[in-house]
Formats: structure tokens, C-alpha cells, sequence
């Protein structure tokens, strides 16, 4: 329930704002700042003031401690997934491939196999190693389309020993994935990706 408290709406706006603003600072991975010196820097800026920090070492220093959040969330992603296929692969109905993909048969089709010049359609669903999903063909309800050679590695490689009609859920480590540079908001860097993958078509 909103707080009438606010008054106009050019309070409302304002605190809306800073709701939003610190909203991209958690999705960012910034959960406690200098509110003082934050409101400062965010009252000098708007109002035209001298800055404490010229613009060229306030980029530095913004740069410097996303490039170190960014590499401690790579080691740990790494680690995590380390762990996590090490222990995965120890399962009986794992396979695991000489390149480090990991999968499980969950359905196996009769058909004929993709190739790298084939373009295949799909229904997928994407999730971190700790069960989050960042996406889903499934969720969507409607299939996807690309070619078998512009996807991550391990999607072309498993697509390609995939008889048509079959399901497999596959472990793909980073670098059968997107690396070091992740994905988007929600695929971080060095992370372990798992699929559903159900083979519907060879277009």
C-alpha cells in the first residue's frame, strides 16, 4: 500500500527514482553504499556542482571495482562448478565426453542426426547449477530454431549426437558455454549451465 506520506508527486517521483536506482545497484551486486556520500555525489551531479572526484578517476574507480567484483564472481562460479560435475559424473546414468560435456539420456529418439549445416528446433529449459532458471523455450511454450553451428559449444556438440525425437539434459561446463565473459544479467562469468533438451526437428 502506498505511503500518502510522500505528498506530491514530484515526491512520489523522486522517491520512485531512488527505488529504481538502488534496484539496479542490487541486481549489480551492491547491497550497502555510503548513503550520505551516495546522495551527494547524485545532488552535485544534478545540480551542476564541482565534483570531489574529477570524471576521469571517478570512471577508474568504478571500473576497478567492477573488474574485481567481476573476478571473484568468476572463481567462485568456477569453483561451484567444478564441484558440482565432479560429483555429477560419478552417477551411473551420466556420460561424460572426452571435450568435459556431461549428459543424461532422458528420452532417446529414433530419428536421423543433425549435422553442422543443419538447422534444428527445439524446446529447452536453461538453469544455473543452484536451480535457476535464466531461460526456457518450455516456460515460453514455443520451440526455438538456430542452426547446430551457432550455438554454445557444448549445444553443437550434443545436438549432433542426438537422434531426432530425444530429450537429453545436458551439463555443460563454462567453457562449452559462454566463459569468462558470461551472458546478460543472469548468466555470470565461468558458470556451469544444465539443459533440457528435447530435439523436435531437423528443419
Amino acid at each position: 500500500m502506498a505511503d500518502n506520506s510522500l505528498g506530491s508527486d514530484f515526491s512520489k517521483l523522486s522517491y520512485a527514482l531512488g527505488m529504481s536506482i538502488a534496484g539496479s545497484l542490487i541486481k549489480s551486486g551492491i547491497t550497502k553504499v555510503d548513503t550520505t556520500l551516495f546522495i551527494q555525489g547524485m545532488d552535485d551531479t544534478l545540480n551542476g556542482l564541482k565534483p570531489k572526484l574529477d570524471t576521469g578517476e571517478a570512471n577508474r574507480i568504478l571500473e576497478k571495482f567492477f573488474s574485481e567484483k567481476s573476478g571473484n564472481e568468476a572463481q567462485k562460479n568456477l569453483e561451484k562448478g567444478k564441484a558440482f560435475l565432479t560429483e555429477n559424473r560419478r552417477k551411473e546414468e551420466v556420460t561424460v565426453l572426452k571435450s568435459g560435456l556431461q549428459y543424461q539420456v532422458l528420452h532417446n529418439g529414433e530419428g536421423e542426426k543433425a549435422t553442422l549445416k543443419d538447422t534444428v528446433r527445439c524446446h529447452y529449459h536453461g538453469t544455473l547449477v543452484d536451480g535457476y532458471v535464466f531461460d526456457s523455450s518450455v516456460e515460453r511454450g514455443q520451440p526455438a530454431e538456430f542452426p547446430v553451428n551457432g550455438v554454445i559449444p557444448g549445444w553443437t556438440e550434443a545436438l549432433q549426437l542426438m537422434p531426432m525425437g530425444s530429450k537429453w539434459r545436458l551439463f555443460i561446463p563454462p567453457e562449452l558455454a559462454y566463459g569468462e565473459r558470461g551472458a546478460g544479467k543472469t548468466i555470470g562469468p565461468n558458470s556451469t549451465l544444465i539443459f533440457d533438451v528435447e530435439l523436435l526437428e531437423i528443419v
